[in-house]
């Protein structure tokens, strides 16, 4: 119910490489596939870092500076960066942020935000690597069908976690935007319903023109309380 999972929206098929694996394999694996990154792995399918078009570029950068420093200057400097390299383990960023595939997509956005990154190797209780996840797959939750969206609403959100008999509120998604309808016995229900809709992945905002029997808004906070109610009465 609500936030999808990690592993609903991830790819499976991961390209991956090596530690060992050298700088024009990198290169092919990635024009091949056609992605801007690669999880680097080791025999068991551990993530040890990941390697990216930017790491490649970056020691070709490094590499083409250090060609202009004069060859004593440059054994004085005697740096360890990425360009020193020519193998995903010279180049990769290492440690990487990873999710676990349980986790809700929400939490995987909130990582890719705070930790800048485009993408997150996705892992599994010891650190082997199962699937990634991207901005794209990410924001493709955002980009539902309306009838998928009425789908979870009526049942996860209404039978499921509210135990509401059908046609108590009747659900209308035009493009994202969410319309209630229809009677509840407590008016408190109706802010419980408003925001566990707005929490459904893609739905844009919610409207509703839902009615009451007992406004319960001046009773202090207690065990919640809800009866079914059946329609027609």
């Amino acid at each position: 119910m609500l936030h999808r999972k990690i592993e609903d929206v991830m790819t499976r098929d991961v390209a991956t490489v090596g530690p060992d694996a050298e700088f024009q394999d990198i290169v092919a694996v990635l024009d091949a596939r056609r992605i801007s990154a690669l999880p680097v792995v080791d025999d068991e399918w551990r993530i040890l870092g990941i390697v990216s078009e930017a790491d490649l570029l970056r020691a070709q950068v490094e590499q083409a500076e250090d060609a202009h420093l004069l060859p004593g200057l440059r054994r004085l400097t005697n740096r360890h960066t990425k360009g020193a390299g020519h193998t995903s383990r010279d180049l990769m960023t290492s440690p990487v942020v990873s999710v676990e595939p349980s986790s809700s997509t929400l939490r995987g956005a909130r990582l890719m935000d705070r930790h800048h990154v485009k993408r997150l190797p996705v892992v599994d209780v010891g650190g082997r690597l199962v699937g990634i996840v991207s901005r794209c797959d990410l924001l493709r939750t955002f980009l539902r069908p309306d009838a998928d969206i009425r789908a979870e609403i009526e049942q996860d959100v209404l039978r499921t976690a509210l135990w509401l008999e059908p046609g108590t509120i009747e659900v209308d998604v035009r493009e994202a935007v969410v319309c209630l309808s229809g009677a509840v016995d407590n008016r408190s229900l109706i802010d419980i319903v408003l925001r566990l809709c707005r929490a459904v992945d893609g739905v844009e905002s919610v409207t509703h023109t839902i009615t009451f029997d007992f406004d319960d808004s001046h009773i202090r906070p207690g065990p919640a309380h809800f009866t079914r109610r059946v329609p027609g009465r």
